[in-house]
């Protein structure tokens, strides 16, 4: 009788590991099917957003929470327009990658600091959370939401500023529509023939 109930401690706790695995295992898999399809994510996340701006349009309420989501969606979305490895470190330095700045020099592709993937997953996530915590009365604080809005707005010139800054100084554009084609000399009249 012992024994056996030993062992059933140790079976139990494996049972639920391996639930949790295999839950984790569902998720993944449709996240994974989701990956492809870039434009019903984002109309997905944009529907997500605007479910959570008319909670609180009808509430009128959660203002700390609405600030905090626009906070951190900023802080993602400079990090979605941000070359991964900063081009101020390896500027002073000759001997480090660089992005190309004429048709002649070796094509170094943009590389994001948050990839488009993971900026909508943490969009969506970020969103869901807010609209939980708009369940809950605690995260209710009164605040003159005026002021936050135009703090936002600030925050968000000077930011949006620094960085079109930062893109110009160091010649990068994080979006492929508008950028020149380069194209070899050879590789032209190949597809001339």
């Amino acid at each position: 009788m012992m024994q056996d109930e030993d062992l059933s401690g140790p079976a139990r706790r494996n049972v639920i590991s391996q639930g949790i695995t295999r839950i984790s295992q569902i998720y993944q898999r449709y996240l994974d099917l989701w990956t492809p399809h870039v434009i019903s994510r984002w109309v997905f996340a944009l529907f997500l957003l605007v479910l959570f701006i008319l909670r609180i349009f009808i509430s009128q309420g959660w203002y700390i929470v609405t600030y905090a989501l626009g906070i951190y969606h900023l802080n993602l979305f400079i990090a979605f327009l941000t070359p991964k490895i900063d081009p101020a470190m390896d500027f002073d330095d000759g001997d480090g990658p660089e992005l190309p700045t004429r048709s002649n020099e070796e094509f170094r592709p943009f590389i994001r600091r948050l990839p488009e993937f993971k900026f909508w997953y943490s969009v969506t996530k970020s969103t869901v959370v807010a609209m939980i915590c708009t369940l809950f009365d605690c995260f209710n604080i009164p605040v003159f939401w005026p002021i936050l809005v135009m703090y936002f707005i600030t925050l968000f010139c000077i930011t949006m500023k620094r960085q079109i800054k930062h893109m110009i100084k160091y010649r990068y554009l994080p979006f492929t529509h508008g950028k020149p084609k380069y194209q070899n000399h050879e590789d032209t009249s190949r597809s001339l023939k």
